[in-house]
């Protein structure tokens, strides 16, 4: 492990008996209990996880939402993230796109055999980092272990549960004509900053993922705005481009954009162009995209600038009546194309 990389931890490494995991660490003995124990237990501890059990048993009044996804990032290790921080930070966004706050999340690790202990610490800990920054619990999981060449280093499956904001309605049946679309920041950082590390690019200055929790933003949102906030749904596997076909589509609603008004850094807008990427198709991990009132754009905007997730939010069109399924994008010369879904694999394993 990298020197500066030891420095970050907040949760010193324990000694093990051997530098890397192998099949007994997952065989449910004397291994598994001392990995398990000085290492999950110990790190993420709270009362629930504390039980032990099978699963968790807790009380929770109210709506819920429930959501699960699956991490097999390459390489696990990026410019400012790595596979815990996307584990946690993945299922709490999904939670928040919901309208929920997330309370409570499942922690399930698939580890291939040879993966250096350090490594696996340094992933624990990035976990804790994040549940703590988000305000919430994991309270059951798993661990398997598979033989070499049987994965890809380590697999991280989270599920979780939260509340439902009381004045949160999110789903396609409230989008309406004349509806304003806002973007929460920058597009494209998390893809590039994969890629530069796979491909051992380098930039004039760091491309760092955008990988954060929503949760905190979303939440602040509801509060202020609440029913006038129509759809929201983050920017990931497929990127802008997707989000919004698939919100054309299984909406039935019209789309139209504007390039000159998506966000952008210049340096990734660099990258992609010499990648050969289209930043609309490129994956995101910290950016979302708000389907509001028109009435309330501008104050919903004015509202996102003031927190730390959204001082690049910008207002990048609208809902329309016309052309339904479609989104079309009005080029920053003043031209007119369709967007369309992504129609294969651009931009593998980012998540």
């Amino acid at each position: 492990m990298d020197a500066n990389i030891k420095m970050q931890l907040s949760c010193p490494m324990p000694k093990f008996d051997f530098d890397t995991i192998n099949l007994g660490h997952g065989s449910g003995g004397v291994l598994t209990h001392k990995l398990l124990s000085s290492g999950v237990f110990d790190v993420l501890k709270n009362d629930q996880l504390n039980q032990k059990h099978d699963g968790a048993i807790f009380d929770l009044k109210g709506q819920l939402a429930f959501s699960t996804d699956s991490y097999v990032v390459n390489p696990i290790f990026f410019p400012g993230g790595d596979i815990g921080e996307l584990a946690i930070n993945g299922t709490v966004n999904d939670l928040a796109m919901c309208g929920a706050m997330a309370k409570y999340l499942s922690l399930a690790f698939i580890i291939e055999e040879g993966l250096r202990m350090e490594t696996f610490w340094q992933i624990l800990d990035s976990i804790k980092k994040c549940c703590d920054k988000a305000g919430v619990q994991v309270v059951t999981g798993d661990t398997k272990v598979v033989e070499k060449g049987k994965g890809d280093q380590i697999f991280i499956n989270t599920s979780g549960i939260g509340l439902v904001h009381e004045h949160a309605r999110i789903g396609l049946s409230s989008i309406q004509k004349g509806d304003v679309l806002i973007v929460s920041g920058n597009l494209a950082a998390h893809g590039i900053a994969i890629m530069s590390k796979r491909e051992g690019l380098e930039f004039e200055t760091d491309i760092v993922s955008d990988t954060t929790n929503l949760n905190f933003t979303v939440e602040k949102l509801l509060n202020k705005f609440g029913l006038d906030i129509h759809f929201l749904r983050d920017a990931t596997r497929g990127g802008l481009a997707s989000v919004l076909n698939e919100i054309a589509k299984d909406g039935s609603q019209g789309i139209d954009i504007r390039q000159i008004d998506i966000p952008m850094e210049e340096q990734v807008s660099g990258a992609c162009e010499m990648l050969g990427l289209d930043p609309l198709y490129v994956a995101n991990e910290g950016v979302f995209i708000l389907v509001v009132k028109k009435e309330i754009a501008k104050e919903v905007l004015d509202f996102l600038k003031n927190d730390e997730n959204g001082k690049m939010a910008s207002i990048m069109g609208s809902i329309t009546d016309q052309h339904i399924g479609q989104v079309i994008l009005e080029s920053s010369i003043g031209g007119k194309r369709v967007v369309n879904m992504l129609p294969g694999e651009q931009l593998p394993r980012i998540c």
